[in-house]
């Protein structure tokens, strides 16, 4: 799943511990959510999309997986 979280941290001038930090997760969970080895738990996708005041679908895009 594409995301745009790397861009939104630069943003605010946070390191990948800074935003795990704000999220309750690890940098090494921060840097697999921003290079698309992982995808977020829904609880967590929300408080990404709340941290940073965004509706989940502005963050996260599943377009290139196909829908069948």
């Amino acid at each position: 799943m594409r995301n745009r979280l790397k861009v939104l941290r630069a943003e605010r001038d946070w390191s990948q511990a800074e935003l795990g930090g704000h999220l309750g997760v690890s940098r090494q969970a921060v840097n697999a959510i921003e290079t698309g080895k992982y995808d977020p738990s829904l609880p967590l996708a929300f408080r990404i999309a709340r941290l940073f005041d965004r509706p989940i679908e502005e963050i996260f895009d599943d377009s290139e997986q196909g829908d069948g």
